[in-house]
């Protein structure tokens, strides 16, 4: 177009904003590191509550089984099944307490 320089000369970047530039980023990178989830993987207390209902439902639905399997072997008809279920019930709180009364592990550095 034309050869002639502008009017006015380019605005030279301060200083002061590469510093705050350089300010801000270093703050997003503490924020980022604050805000990480210190856990890796899956957290004890998750796994110890699962382990809890695996041990309810696996003590009561294998306490029914057990006491339908006495009930048509027998022949006594819904006692075996009521029988299984309150032992079934009772296995399955005594190894969630005797679970809840043991210290879990400490995780390792490997992990």
């Amino acid at each position: 177009m034309s050869d002639e320089k502008p009017a006015r000369e380019p605005i030279v970047e301060d200083a002061r904003i590469d510093a705050l530039e350089a300010r801000l980023k270093a703050a997003r990178e503490r924020e980022e590191q604050r805000n990480r989830p210190k856990v890796q993987g899956t957290d004890a207390n998750y796994r110890s509550g699962n382990r809890a209902l695996a041990n309810l439902l696996g003590g009561i639905i294998g306490g029914l089984v057990i006491g339908f399997a006495v009930d048509s072997l027998a022949g006594i008809a819904p006692w075996g099944l009521l029988g299984g279920l309150f032992l079934g019930t009772a296995s399955a709180f005594r190894s969630i307490i005797l679970a809840a009364n043991t210290r879990p592990e400490e995780p390792s550095d490997g992990e």
